[in-house]
């Protein structure tokens, strides 16, 4: 090894869902939303002036914050935008992640936590959600460093009520906890109104599934003031201008079409019911999902087997070779159409094999 390698910082990324791009696919695999977005945000981009794209956009992004704090019921202090939750997630790490106690997030989770924990050199433990994949609030006892975990988490669709939440914050004073709600428009209670009762929580959403923006990278974080402020201390000295012209103006447009937001909710939450049922009847098991997928294992055949048959057929599902969750696939909502299409060919695969 020369010198200089002994210096880099080494990591295994994440790994993104395949980005399949075939006719006729059906793609299940990244909890992508199956409908566009609403019409006043293709409007919005039709109407924007290209000579707007030689100047750099508000660093502040005073619009699109403006915009999420009204509908959510905040002040404009107590919202921080960045490019995705991705982004909005690593720069809490970044920022409220500093001791060298252990920050504490559940053994099967949404698999970036351990990146970045390792990207800043930030030890850590992962508590193991109990033989239903719910969380064992009393893991979150210990001593640590800071907690995180998504609500409803993925990849399981499980929700974590309220008064668990709750409980994990009153045993959690003195550290930041972030709640990871980037599913929580499916059908989960928002850990949003404990924002009044607890100074440390932040609460982060996105634009990605609910809105079905996830190709423009709109995510947010609510919070005390105090705490949105530090977070953009630390955005303002890694890049002041995070939120590009384009994304701004799309994500307030999304945001003010409340029926159309509301409309495709519920047509994917109904879809999400009906497929559940159906995939009982096929012999799947699953916990309940509050998501816009659903986790499930079968009786007798097992995931890699189905994966590889679905992908065969160019029906795009993901699938973990993690511990304790091998056997299980995980699967987008997608339209009616997509979904019969899908367990049509569940029903004959598991008929004939």
């Amino acid at each position: 090894m020369r010198a200089w390698e002994s210096n880099i910082r080494r990591v295994t990324p994440y790994t993104p869902g395949e980005q399949p791009n075939k006719p006729g696919m059906i793609k299940l695999n990244t909890n992508e939303n199956p409908y566009p977005p609403a019409p006043g945000v293709e409007r919005a981009l039709r109407e924007m002036d290209p000579d707007r794209m030689r100047l750099y956009p508000d660093p502040s992004a005073s619009k699109l914050v403006k915009a999420i704090a009204q509908d959510k019921g905040l002040s404009e202090e107590q919202v921080f935008v960045g490019v995705g939750s991705d982004d909005v997630l690593a720069m809490c790490f970044l920022t409220f992640f500093n001791s060298r106690k252990p920050i504490l997030f559940p053994d099967i989770t949404y698999s970036f936590y351990d990146v970045w924990a390792d990207v800043f050199r930030i030890p850590y433990e992962t508590p193991a959600l109990d033989a239903d994949f719910n969380i064992v609030v009393q893991d979150y006892y210990r001593e640590n460093g800071g907690v995180i975990f998504p609500n409803p988490n993925a990849p399981t669709g499980v929700e974590c009520p309220q008064e668990e939440i709750e409980d994990i914050l009153r045993h959690n004073p003195d550290v930041i906890v972030i709640v990871d709600e980037a599913y929580v428009d499916f059908g989960a209670a928002s850990a949003l109104p404990l924002l009044k009762k607890y100074d440390n929580l932040i609460v982060v959403q996105t634009f990605s599934k609910s809105r079905s923006l996830a190709g423009m990278r709109i995510g947010f974080a609510m919070a005390h003031p105090t705490l949105i402020r530090y977070l953009n201390d630390v955005k303002y000295s890694f890049n002041s201008y995070t939120m590009n012209q384009t994304a701004l103006e799309l994500g307030v447009a999304s945001i003010q079409d409340r029926s159309y937001f509301d409309e495709t909710i519920q047509k994917i939450v109904a879809t999400r019911e009906r497929v559940k049922i159906r995939l009982r009847e096929l012999g799947f098991s699953f916990r309940d999902s509050k998501s816009n997928f659903i986790f499930v294992t079968h009786e007798s055949c097992p995931a890699g087997e189905l994966f590889e048959a679905l992908r065969g057929r160019d029906i795009y599902v993901r699938y973990f070779r993690k511990p304790r969750i091998d056997d299980y696939l995980r699967i987008t909502v997608g339209t009616d159409g997509e979904m019969d299409i899908f367990l049509d060919f569940l029903e004959n695969y598991l008929k004939h094999r």
